[in-house]
């Protein structure tokens, strides 16, 4: 006789058993999950301690030290900001938002995964889940005329996009709390003059105050990513509060420039944009060597730079 025994588990893969022996019966053990694409590059946090960490360091779990009002206070409407979640998956942290009273807006991509959600909605009034492309999403008619808190495990192909799309809403933004690449995490909140320190970390620091928080281990999530982990918070504004920039994507663009080629001068990098020796003069008034590479500037010096170019043009 051969006995078959199944699992119905939360993602869809096959285990077979090896035969027990000559006389005995075969078994298969067939265990079926649901498993979301690989294309999408979800890795979902499965370790409830980490979970509760992140909880407790973003200021949804009645253990924070740092304690929002509706934390304290219960499951209460707080309708002055909302919660958007990227990537909601399985709902690992949605549950901690929800949890705040607060509006929670739950964006997944996945159509299985976002069935699971739309049952916990039925647990909180105060959640909707948003089927799309978070890429696609107008983040500002989602959260309508409140401020938003961002929350996200994000896909790390793809962290770079999305977090330019958060920065096209920066003005109704307060804090973006995200578990990404820790490597990218190193290059969100670099310092001038270290390794790290390129186009994305000027991006970032233009727009908010980066702050690494957490490295997260790779057995903390299902399946394990390749590389370690870490959450970072932004909290906004950032340096463009205090510049006068009037063209903000133009002057990222001159930025990607300035990187282009990081080993390069800044002389070598902008001879597309002007003469060595206006570059020369230009770097010579900012009281910076003729001889400066893109790494050891400032937001605030990349912004001077960039304007007086732009005036000798």
């Amino acid at each position: 006789m051969v006995h078959i025994h199944f699992t119905l588990l939360d993602q869809m893969q096959a285990v077979k058993t090896e035969p027990l022996g000559q006389n005995c019966a075969v078994l298969f053990l067939l265990h079926f999950r649901r498993m979301a694409p690989q294309r999408l590059g979800q890795h979902f946090l499965s370790d409830a301690d980490w979970r509760e960490q992140i909880a407790r360091a973003i200021g949804v779990s009645p253990h924070s030290t740092l304690r929002l009002p509706s934390v304290d206070s219960g499951p209460a409407q707080d309708e002055s900001y909302c919660w958007i979640e990227v990537g909601a998956g399985h709902g690992e942290m949605t549950e901690h938002l929800a949890s705040t009273g607060a509006a929670v807006y739950a964006i997944e991509l996945d159509a299985l995964l976002i069935t699971r959600l739309q049952r916990l909605a039925k647990k909180f009034p105060n959640l909707t889940v948003v089927p799309g492309d978070v890429l696609e999403t107008d983040l500002a008619a989602l959260a309508a005329s409140r401020r938003i808190r961002l929350c996200g495990n994000l896909p790390y192909y793809i962290t770079s996009p999305i977090l330019h799309h958060f920065f096209t809403f920066a003005d109704q933004i307060d804090e973006i709390h995200i578990v990404i690449q820790e490597q990218v995490a190193l290059r969100l909140t670099a310092k001038p003059q270290t390794k790290q320190y390129g186009y994305l970390s000027v991006a970032t620091q233009l727009y908010s105050r980066p702050e690494f928080v957490l490295r997260i281990p790779r057995n903390a999530f299902s399946p394990p990513p390749e590389v370690g982990s870490a959450l970072v918070t932004l909290r906004l504004p950032g340096d463009r509060a205090k510049l006068a920039l009037r063209d903000e994507a133009a002057f990222l663009e001159f930025v990607k420039s300035c990187f282009s080629q990081k080993r390069k001068t800044l002389v070598n990098n902008l001879r597309s944009l002007a003469s060595p020796d206006d570059v020369r003069g230009i770097l010579a008034g900012q009281n910076l060597r003729p001889d400066a590479r893109a790494e050891q500037l400032t937001v605030a010096q990349f912004a001077a730079l960039y304007a007086s170019l732009s005036a000798a043009s």
